[in-house]
C-alpha cells in the first residue's frame, strides 16, 4: 500500500459547517454616527444613531448586523499600540457636516474624513488664504458635491487641477 492511499484511509470527513473566523460583538451607534471597537472609531450611516448592532470582527473587515440582515461590511483597521485609529466614510457624516460646518476645525476624525488626498489639500489651502469659517464651509460643500453627485474622483482631479494652477476651490 502506498502511502497516499493510506493516509486517505486515514481521513475523516470534512465538517459540516464552517469553521468560526470572527468574533462576535455587540455596540452601540452614538449620537456622533458611530461607535468604537478595539479602540477604533467607526462611521455608519446616521439612521442607525441609537441602535444596537452586532459585528462579526474578521480579520480585514467587520460586518455591521442589524437583528439578522447585514447592513453594512467596514475595513478593519488596527491601531498602533496605546493609539487610537478612525474609519470614517464622510457618506456617514456629510449631513451633520452641514448643519454645523465649524465643526470640521475640531473633529478629532478630521485626517481620516477625506476620501482623497486632493480634498485634505484643497481644506489645507483654504484654511491658509481665507477664514476657518469660510475655509469649513467650502470644504463640506465639496464634500456634499461629491456625494450628492457620485463625482468624487472627477471632483478630486478638478481640485487638483485648481490647486496646481495657484488657485483657490470654489462651487
Amino acid at each position: 500500500m502506498r502511502a497516499v492511499e493510506f493516509e486517505r484511509s486515514l481521513l475523516q470527513p470534512l465538517p459540516i459547517a464552517r469553521a468560526m473566523d470572527w468574533e462576535e460583538a455587540c455596540v452601540r451607534v452614538s449620537t456622533h454616527s458611530g461607535f468604537t471597537f478595539r479602540r477604533v472609531f467607526y462611521t455608519v450611516p446616521s439612521r442607525l444613531i441609537g441602535r444596537r448592532l452586532r459585528l462579526r470582527a474578521y480579520a480585514d473587515r467587520l460586518e455591521v448586523f442589524l437583528g439578522a440582515v447585514c447592513v453594512l461590511t467596514l475595513r478593519r483597521e488596527r491601531p498602533p499600540e496605546g493609539k487610537r485609529a478612525h474609519v470614517v466614510d464622510y457618506r456617514h457624516v456629510i449631513s451633520s457636516l452641514k448643519v454645523k460646518p465649524g465643526a470640521l476645525m475640531g473633529l478629532l476624525y478630521r485626517d481620516a474624513l477625506w476620501p482623497r488626498g486632493a480634498y485634505r489639500r484643497a481644506f489645507e489651502a483654504l484654511i491658509r488664504a481665507t477664514t476657518p469659517k469660510r475655509a469649513c464651509r467650502i470644504a463640506i460643500d465639496l464634500l456634499a458635491l461629491a456625494h450628492e453627485h457620485a463625482c468624487e474622483a472627477d471632483l478630486a482631479n478638478a481640485l487638483d487641477a485648481v490647486l496646481e494652477a495657484g488657485d483657490l476651490p470654489d462651487l
